[in-house]
């Protein structure tokens, strides 16, 4: 796969990020094309997550959280004091590394941002429902249980269901902070290839410690780690075979061959 061609979803230049006075990420430059996977790895704490909150602006609820540099959507700028951050959020969604599935039924998990969103008719949320289940491949399971809690299902058929709810506000963007970590093998398998037929019509990042996961899923991956000044920056952003097979940094090379990390 490559994605090195597509026109661009996002972009960085120049980013920086600071918790107070913590230079958490550093000069942080990058082009995501569109319906690609993108893989953001490197050891813990080299700010991949602070990373893939930047793009929806998820670190501007964190206190004393300042960001310098530029980020744009469909070259639109994220960080603009214009830029209206619901809208934003809406149109890059985020499914987290364990299942926050709401006390609630199936069906009303989905329904909830639709609905905050404006969206009353039962019709349509119906429909919100079952194109929501059937791209995470769970409608031929679920459309008899709807009104069965969230919370009953098991946890692959949960992040699926989590994926199902970012999906029912029709986002452009997925990100996923470690959305396979708490997951057994064959629930893995099933959210991998859900974003492989997801990376089809919306652009995806995702953060992964899983070194074959990124091989096996993504079209670009950026390595990160914390260097001497304990700020989280950039070291390679490559076509994912290519960053495996001859990847350009020494440090690169390490990571992936489990020397660090």
């Amino acid at each position: 796969m490559s994605g090195t061609d597509r026109k661009s979803k996002i972009k960085t230049h120049a980013i920086n990020l600071y918790y107070g006075a913590f230079h958490a990420l550093g000069d942080i430059t990058m082009d995501v094309p569109e319906c690609t996977i993108t893989a953001i790895i490197g050891p813990s704490g080299c700010g991949k997550s602070s990373l893939l909150r930047l793009f929806n602006r998820m670190n501007d609820l964190i206190p004393n959280a300042k960001v310098e540099g530029e980020a744009y959507l469909d070259d639109v700028s994220i960080y603009d004091p214009s830029a209206d951050v619901v809208t934003l959020r809406q149109r890059v969604g985020m499914v987290f590394q364990k299942p926050n599935v709401f006390p609630m039924s199936i069906y009303d998990n989905i329904v909830l941002s639709p609905k905050r969103h404006g969206i009353k008719r039962k019709i349509e949320l119906d429909e919100i429902v079952e194109q929501s289940l059937i791209q995470v491949a769970l409608w031929d399971d679920l459309k008899n249980n709807l009104k069965k809690p969230g919370l009953s299902l098991s946890s692959g058929e949960q992040q699926r269901l989590c994926i199902a709810r970012a999906l029912a506000v029709k986002p452009e963007v997925i990100l996923m902070d470690e959305s396979c970590s708490a997951l057994d093998p064959e629930s893995t398998m099933k959210i991998e290839e859900l974003m492989l037929e997801l990376a089809k019509k919306y652009t995806i990042i995702i953060v992964t410690h899983n070194m074959e996961q990124a091989m096996r899923v993504s079209d670009i991956s950026a390595f990160m780690m914390i260097e001497q000044d304990k700020t989280g920056r950039l070291v390679e952003y490559a076509p994912t075979r290519q960053m495996f097979t001859h990847p350009k940094d020494k440090r690169t090379e390490d990571y992936i061959t489990g020397r660090f990390g």
